[in-house]
């Protein structure tokens, strides 16, 4: 099959599990401007910003032949469960014939879990399928660690940029990467490479931690958050997100019986503020940003797409978790209209409110 998914993340990920599927994988552009203005020309014009996005990617995927298209859904109200149908009538308008396999939790609808999982597996065995997955798995844990790493030598680089290259340098390592020796090799030497960054030397008194809390799609992708972990780097701030890919795939592919991952202490610390569902991950981003209170962070970056239900209800309590437990919250709304200059001056603005309250300046 000729397959493409949307762009988000660490892709190396999604593209080193169909490769060893035997897929062709027509790798969908990075997301720019270009993709952007697609998604909105052909979105309702009140989507959500990610609904967008993802919109782009798949026209661009498809212009370069892709035939089928592998996504996630989404969770209760949240309309990123619609995705698929919103974007396949949209892509039928258009004269495309694509189809879509939509991985959702196996234990919310195992039979349509289990058509996509034959569908992916196609004519290699269960063991190899198994094996597969469990390399996969190991690479998005090790890459996972890695990025971690990353978002806090950034802040300390000598020469602003060094980290970045890094990071993209360690991408490609585990790009070429075939069989779980390979991985380790490439884990070893992301290490060395990350070590090697020249860097200042900072008092620990004097470290500024910043969280990244919101929904998955935005805080996750970087080329339409504006590079935010970059920008926070650059400024001088240790980065932690909310979102990493290992902890997704750990949360959903376990039983709740066994399920003792760190996205159910975060949904717990989230439920005194939103005590039922509501989709997307509102919860858990009144959860880390409690969390990231406990952690002794400095502050906490709210990202979230322009029209995201969820999100909007989880902008409404921030500032009654800003009052209870002291830490300041910055919520920056995303979407097509977003002036990058603007967000650029609110980060600032924010982060020397941060650097003035470390000193006691500001009561």
């Amino acid at each position: 099959m000729k397959v493409s998914f949307p762009y988000m993340g660490t892709t190396v990920v999604y593209k080193k599990l169909l490769e060893l599927m035997g897929h062709e994988v027509i790798m969908p552009p990075k997301p720019s401007q270009k993709t952007i203005n697609l998604g909105v020309k052909y979105s309702p014009e009140f989507a959500c910003f990610p609904l967008k996005v993802i919109m782009g990617s798949y026209l661009e995927a498809l212009d370069m032949g892709a035939e089928v298209i592998i996504t996630s859904g989404g969770d209760g109200p949240c309309r990123a469960g619609f995705y698929e149908q919103v974007h396949r009538r949209i892509l039928e308008e258009e004269g495309y014939n694509a189809e879509f396999l939509v991985f959702n939790s196996m234990f919310k609808d195992f039979q349509q879990f289990k058509k996509n999982v034959f569908k992916l597996k196609g004519n290699n065995s269960w063991l190899k399928l198994v094996n597969t997955l469990k390399l996969v798995y190991s690479m998005t844990k090790k890459l996972d660690k890695l990025e971690k790493r990353v978002q806090i030598t950034r802040a300390y680089e000598v020469k602003r940029g060094d980290t970045t290259k890094v990071w993209e340098e360690i991408q490609m390592l585990f790009d070429k990467a075939k069989n779980q020796q390979e991985i380790n090799c490439a884990y070893q030497r992301g290490n060395e490479l990350i070590d090697k960054i020249k860097r200042v030397e900072v008092p620990e008194e004097k470290k500024i931690r910043i969280g990244i809390v919101g929904e998955i799609y935005v805080v996750m992708e970087a080329s339409i958050n504006m590079k935010m972990e970059e920008l926070l780097g650059n400024l001088g701030a240790e980065v932690e997100r909310s979102q990493y890919l290992s902890q997704w795939i750990e949360y959903n592919t376990l039983p709740d019986f066994m399920n003792f991952t760190h996205e159910v202490s975060i949904l717990k610390k989230g439920e005194p503020y939103i005590p039922i569902s509501i989709g997307g991950h509102a919860k858990q981003t009144l959860g880390h940003i409690v969390d990231y209170s406990e952690r002794g962070f400095d502050g906490v970056i709210h990202l979230m797409p322009f029209g995201c239900l969820p999100e909007l209800v989880s902008q409404s309590i921030i500032p009654k978790i800003t009052e209870e437990l002291g830490i300041p919250v910055l919520t920056l709304s995303i979407d097509e209209q977003t002036g990058t200059a603007n967000s650029l001056t609110r980060v600032e603005a924010f982060m020397d409110l941060i650097r003035g309250k470390r000193g006691k300046k500001i009561s």
